[in-house]
């Protein structure tokens, strides 16, 4: 059994960096006499205001991978956590329009969500039906992980030794986010945001005074009169960027990615956790998808893609492994990326089995499923399948199958459920993405007695449907038939054929859909 621990050390994917990273930050803290105790805790936060999304899944798959990462590099040395905290003690600034009857909910804006009715009528808040939500999707992915509410933990005493602390230090605070504000925003700017013992609204408003001493905090209730209240127990939160910092804090959180719509307050959110006399943990900023126009995704655009419109069409696997690639990249994300992550997929899977360790531990597969890869189970590729189901005209996946059985014969639906899955998704993705855009065009005169020439070489074939060999055939009838550039002469293919304009390899494409088939095809498009 090889050392994994020793790979690890100078392996170059990015899990393997931040884990090196993460060890770094703990013998510098050990060398201070700071040594760790308890759990090495990785952290990822989630807005309940809206339905978990695709962005939850990459922040909480990106953090396991460093998890498992660091496990591998420290050999087991060290317990972790993973924690998801839902920041449900926030203000409802605006009543989400796709909840039932969102008219009810006006009257509880700016209340915590933890103390807002849910509109579902399944839990005892909103806060607690996302949070609900929340879990049930880490559930769907086995995630490995403990759930935490901010509100359970500014009410149960889990926050409240730095709540204490942030009050101590509440002149040090207001030093680091005072320069941050505008001018009118300073003028009634507090860390400490209370609970109005009127209202149960969160109150954006100066403190009057802070007593370190008693715990307490003094301000103007919205009934005009003047309010002291602790800290503790849940009657007040802290602002969102101090918030950030206290939970670091509180937690014990040593690291914690976000995207790079936080990086410029990473700082503020370190120097409010130094200041609470912790440090603070190691940090990965990634960048935000795109969408097709470049655009950056948003929920309130609405101009993204959900986790559940990515696995209507493919395996969860092609998700992972997008968000696995190059995260420090700003990527599009919509609908035409999904075949190539697939096949991307597919080809990592596949070569992993002969690859030596070094190699294993830097392929994407061996982060996805924490080091023990599935075997490789799809002779076919995603993209074959698409333009096999394009020629074929098949709507069944029985149908597909038929053809599948004739190419690779040891394979079979209860055998190969991978292969069986990416049948069901090409025959979905088919149907509402690239049937509707197919636009077939006639051939140029050269292209035409190109096309009839591999129509007859075809149709008289009597060797092994060998996609390999059947791929030199067709480049030698192009090479024959003087296209400069041969490129050309594929493209003209599946634009010709298929009525798109790229495809995978035509040798593999003609094995797949049959030999006499294909030069049938052929001869009907001309």
């Amino acid at each position: 059994m090889p050392d994994l621990a020793s790979f690890a050390e100078t392996a170059k994917a990015w899990p393997f960096e931040q884990a090196r990273a993460l060890r770094k930050r703990l013998d510098i803290m050990a060398r201070r006499g700071q040594a760790k105790t308890g759990p090495i805790v990785f952290e990822t936060g989630y807005g309940p205001s809206g339905l978990p999304h695709i962005g939850t899944f990459g922040e909480v798959v990106r953090t396991s991978m460093v998890k498992h990462a660091f496990e591998v590099l420290t050999a087991g040395a060290y317990e972790t956590r993973l924690i998801c905290i839902s920041d449900d003690m926030d203000g409802m600034r605006k009543v989400p329009p796709t909840v039932p009857n969102p008219a009810a909910l006006e009257p509880f804006l700016q209340k915590p969500l933890t103390s807002v009715p849910d509109p579902f009528g399944t839990h005892d808040s909103y806060g607690a039906h996302m949070g609900a939500r929340l879990c049930a999707f880490l559930d769907g992915f086995g995630f490995d992980y403990d759930f935490l509410s901010a509100t359970d933990c500014y009410r149960n005493g889990t926050f409240d030794a730095m709540l204490l602390r942030a009050l101590e230090k509440f002149d040090d605070i207001m030093a680091v986010m005072l320069p941050t504000l505008g001018a009118e925003r300073r003028a009634t700017y507090s860390p400490f945001l209370p609970i109005s013992p009127t209202t149960g609204r969160v109150l954006y408003v100066p403190m009057k005074a802070t007593d370190a001493k008693a715990g307490t905090v003094t301000f103007e209730d919205e009934s005009g009169t003047d309010v002291t209240l602790p800290v503790t127990g849940g009657h007040v939160k802290l602002q969102w960027k101090p918030d950030f910092g206290m939970r670091w804090a509180a937690l014990g959180v040593d690291f914690e990615m976000f995207g790079k719509d936080h990086q410029d307050n990473a700082p503020i959110y370190s120097k409010i956790t130094r200041i609470l006399g912790k440090e603070p943990p190691q940090q990965y900023v990634y960048e935000l998808f795109l969408d097709e126009q470049g655009e950056k995704i948003s929920k309130t655009k609405g101009n993204g893609i959900s986790v559940e419109d990515w696995l209507a069409y493919a395996p969860q696997e092609s998700l992972s492994l997008f968000q696995f690639q190059k995260p420090r990249v700003a990527k599009k994300l919509y609908f035409d990326v999904i075949p190539k992550a697939v096949d991307d997929y597919l080809t990592f899977l596949e070569k992993y089995p002969g690859e030596e360790t070094v190699r294993q531990v830097e392929n994407p597969v061996w982060h996805i499923h924490k080091g023990t890869p599935p075997e490789p189970d799809s002779p076919v590729s995603f993209a074959l399948l698409l333009n096999l189901v394009s020629a074929a005209n098949v709507e069944e996946k029985d149908q597909l199958w038929g053809f599948i059985s004739r190419y690779a014969p040891e394979a079979a639906p209860d055998t190969h459920p991978m292969l069986d899955r990416l049948a069901g998704y090409a025959l979905k993705y088919y149907q509402d993405f690239v049937k509707p855009n197919k636009t077939y065009r006639a051939p140029t005169p050269q292209e035409r007695t190109a096309l009839a020439d591999l129509a007859s070489q075809l149709s008289q074939w009597d060797g092994a449907a060998d996609p390999d060999t059947l791929q030199t055939l067709t480049f030698s009838v192009g090479k024959a038939h003087h296209f400069e550039n041969l490129r050309h002469w594929f493209q003209a293919l599946y634009e010709v054929l298929l009525g798109q304009s790229q495809g995978p390899r035509f040798g593999g494409f003609i094995a797949l859909y049959g030999v006499s088939e294909t030069a049938d095809l052929i001869a009907s498009k001309l």
